[in-house]
């Protein structure tokens, strides 16, 4: 039952993912770089914040470097490039979430973080699961308040409607 909730949150990402980049995408390239009042600083540093948070906690789980060095680095340059990444991210969430089972998701992860890497974490990963998507609500979130600071109007992104659109 929990690996099922897993793969609906991995498909939600997905949606909500795809509506915030098409928003993104309504503005003219000053509009989304525009520095604002936000913790990654403007529209496009969030979103590659996005995607850092993803990218460390999956090269965990797979057990490869993620290649990245810091929480605020910026992945991509262009909106773009960074949406195409993204794309091919929330494939790969898809796919290391489908083979998943209940067993699995009772296993422990063990870890090093970019802040303190001399001591190894252990976290059961169902509650790495749970930590990566509940993370994923907040930079969005906030990108989602930026893009009403740039004057587009930003798209419903809830579980909910994700769940309605999906049927």
């Amino acid at each position: 039952m929990m690996a099922d909730y897993f793969r609906t949150l991995a498909r939600y990402n997905a949606w909500a993912n795809k509506r915030l980049y098409d928003a993104c995408a309504a503005l003219p390239d000053a509009a989304y770089r525009k520095p604002r009042q936000a913790f990654f600083g403007s529209l496009h540093g969030t979103l590659n914040h996005l995607m850092v948070g993803d990218r460390v906690w999956l090269g965990r789980i797979e057990g490869k470097p993620s290649g990245v060095t810091s929480l605020n680095q910026i992945l991509y340059d262009d909106l773009g490039t960074l949406r195409a990444a993204r794309e091919a991210e929330d494939e790969r969430i898809k796919s290391i979430v489908a083979p998943l089972s209940d067993a699995d998701l009772g296993k422990v992860l063990r870890y090093r973080t970019l802040v303190n890497p001399q001591t190894e974490m252990a976290t059961p990963l169902h509650l790495v699961f749970g930590h990566m998507f509940n993370h994923q609500t907040q930079p969005r979130g906030q990108a989602h308040c930026l893009l009403s600071q740039a004057g587009v109007s930003p798209p419903p992104l809830d579980l909910i409607f994700y769940l309605r659109d999906a049927g």
